[in-house]
């Protein structure tokens, strides 16, 4: 129902779970997995709040209308897991979430996915949302770093 992926779609995000090679952000980037959800470090960054987090379920759900009760409460139960490791690693001043479904709710990644960023006194990020950067995976390591020492993961 509301679905908009094409009809041969190549999920990236389920590649990342799959371990499997993904052009812009890899398994290498995760830094929380249980059996019904997945955290890792973005790879494109608004560029005032970099090293945000993305959680998805490890099972392909389009959008939030379409997604198992038992795995929307996982990616909401790891995304305030996250947000409090936020807080705690990044020293960050607090944390938004964002999640966006179908293309005029602009979704462009046909999985379900929470961003969760680090926010900053007088970041401007509203103002600042759209000015992002795609990041490489030696940008991304520091953040991976901080939160698997967090949470004492290990792929």
């Amino acid at each position: 129902m509301y679905n908009h992926a094409p009809k041969d779609y190549d999920c990236p995000l389920c590649r990342i779970v799959k371990k499997q090679e993904n052009p812009v952000t890899s398994h290498r980037d995760v830094v929380l997995k249980n059996n019904l959800a997945t955290a890792f470090i973005s790879g494109k960054w608004t560029v005032t709040n970099p090293g945000h987090v993305i959680v998805i379920p490890n099972e392909h759900f389009e959008n939030l209308y379409d997604i198992e009760e038992k795995y929307l409460h996982a990616v909401a139960s790891m995304s305030k897991e996250i947000a409090i490791a936020l807080k705690k690693t990044y020293g960050c001043d607090g944390v938004s979430t964002k999640q966006h479904n179908e293309p005029e709710g602009n979704q462009d990644v046909w999985h379900l996915h929470l961003h969760v960023f680090p926010r900053y006194k007088d970041d401007k990020f509203y103002e600042n949302h759209h000015n992002t950067k795609w990041t490489t995976e030696d940008e991304r390591r520091p953040y991976v770093e901080k939160l698997r020492k967090y949470f004492n993961y290990h792929e």
